[in-house]
């Protein structure tokens, strides 16, 4: 666990004493002194002790039943910053399609800093039900997890490019565009399938998106505010940010799990000055809403991906990528320089 993990979850305890020990209350089955019954589980985003959050993050609790929206104000949902609960300047509202009510900072929440917020037990129903008790949660700012996605530009619609050749062995599926430029070479398909179009050769739709790979790879290489990471990623759990090694990576003796807290938005970048291994049978696990679209890989030089291993993002490799016999990647294999080679593999575009 990271200084700053420690500190926010000290922060996180101290905030609880102060709010009377309240984490997370939900309504229970006890009935409501207030009559109308008792509201079920909300759901929350962020979701509690989350860290790294970004600082213009919109909070939302999504209620089971229709809310009265009278009821849903600046008063009944608020957010306090650390220990003493400083009041958070923000905007409340409530979307009666998602039964959903938000809290939007203004003009956004500080970095690396706790909050606390609490939905107070004024807010109703349209029939008049009520929280049973305070909902009252924590979660943490980090300015450094905060990324937007690396713009991938015309090579958003291939699943594999290669500056040199594309390579393939046995029963390997492509969805989305193969391409290949400058060089021009493409061979095992068939008995490769590709669920898209082929394009070679500079002048083609290939030579178009190997610039665009080109831009890719610099954005998300120059990338700052990072957490330091090396060697070996397997067996841990990683929120939403930008990690940094200066020599390799690898995913082994253990899966690696992206866990985006919630956030369907949130971006996961890996730059790394050289290789990228990842070892027989590993996975990329995405948690909590993360997505393989918004898992982008930056490798110096090449990427191995194992024997039957599994792996969720765009590689963005200097110069080659090697899927090993088996190995799957739900995203896309782009190289600037190098060929791509596979081997009874299965590559598909993220979706959106």
């Amino acid at each position: 666990m990271s200084r700053f993990n420690q500190a926010v979850l000290a922060i996180f305890a101290s905030s609880l004493v102060a709010c009377g020990g309240n984490m997370v209350e939900f309504g229970d089955a006890s009935g409501n002194p207030d009559g109308g019954g008792t509201l079920s589980t909300p759901t929350v985003t962020p979701t509690a002790l989350a860290s790294g959050v970004c600082t213009d993050k919109t909070l939302t609790v999504t209620f089971s039943e229709a809310m009265d929206s009278s009821t849903i104000n600046a008063t009944s949902f608020k957010v306090g910053a650390g220990a003493a609960g400083t009041p958070v300047s923000g905007t409340v509202a409530y979307d009666a399609t998602k039964k959903a009510a938000t809290f939007t900072p203004s003009p956004g929440f500080a970095a690396n800093t706790a909050f606390t917020a609490t939905v107070t037990r004024s807010v109703k129903s349209q029939a008049g039900a009520a929280l049973a008790a305070d909902l009252v949660w924590s979660f943490a700012t980090s300015l450094c997890q905060c990324q937007t996605p690396v713009a991938l530009g015309s090579a958003s619609g291939f699943a594999v490019l290669a500056g040199s050749t594309v390579t393939s062995t046995n029963a390997t599926t492509i969805t989305g565009n193969l391409g290949v430029s400058p060089g021009t070479a493409v061979t095992g398909f068939p008995p490769g399938i590709l669920n898209g179009s082929q394009f070679t050769g500079v002048g083609s739709a290939a030579g178009t998106a190997a610039s665009s790979v080109t831009t890719a790879f610099n954005d998300a290489a120059a990338r700052t505010c990072v957490i330091t990471v090396a060697g070996n990623l397997g067996g841990t759990t990683l929120a939403p940010g930008l990690y940094k090694s200066t020599s390799t990576l690898a995913i082994s003796s253990g899966d690696l799990t992206l866990d985006a807290q919630g956030d369907a938005n949130a971006v996961f970048i890996f730059q790394m000055a050289s290789s990228l291994t990842t070892t027989s049978g590993r996975q990329v696990i995405l948690a909590g809403g993360a997505k393989s679209t918004n898992v982008f890989w930056q490798v110096g030089s090449s990427a191995t991906l194992g024997s039957g291993s599994v792996m969720k993002g765009t590689v963005l490799a200097q110069a080659s990528i090697t899927l090993a016999s088996g190995a799957n990647l739900d995203g896309r294999a782009l190289t600037q320089t190098g060929q791509v080679t596979m081997d009874a593999n299965s590559v598909s575009m993220p979706a959106p």
